[in-house]
């Protein structure tokens, strides 16, 4: 019966692995919730800030091992949709409320 790799092993193997950039954001703080979703979902992330020879803009680049880089995006995109909603959600209440406050007068 073969035996599942202990937390140990998979460490070892993620860092012998390659890690690729899976996004770029100019927000350190964004950086940094991706990364945290990530972890949550058992995927080593790392935040790598590029050298810019010309120091004109910070980016942070997120990377993740290439086999977790399929995985990574769908779940990046799903928060991204997740936000997208929320906004829209609080922006259309926004509108809802001043005009609820607006027929009082």
């Amino acid at each position: 019966m073969a035996k599942n790799p202990d937390k140990k092993t998979q460490k070892t193997q993620t860092k012998t692995q390659e890690f690729v950039v899976v996004t770029i954001t100019g927000d350190y703080e964004q950086a940094g919730t991706y990364q945290a979703l990530l972890r949550a979902n058992d995927i080593p992330a790392e935040i790598n800030q590029p050298n810019d020879p010309a120091g004109e803009s910070v980016n942070f680049a997120l990377t993740v091992p290439e086999d977790c880089i399929d995985e990574a995006r769908v779940i990046i995109e799903s928060q991204d949709a997740y936000e997208d909603f929320y906004d829209l959600t609080l922006e259309e209440n926004d509108d809802f409320e001043s005009d609820f406050l607006d027929d009082d007068l």
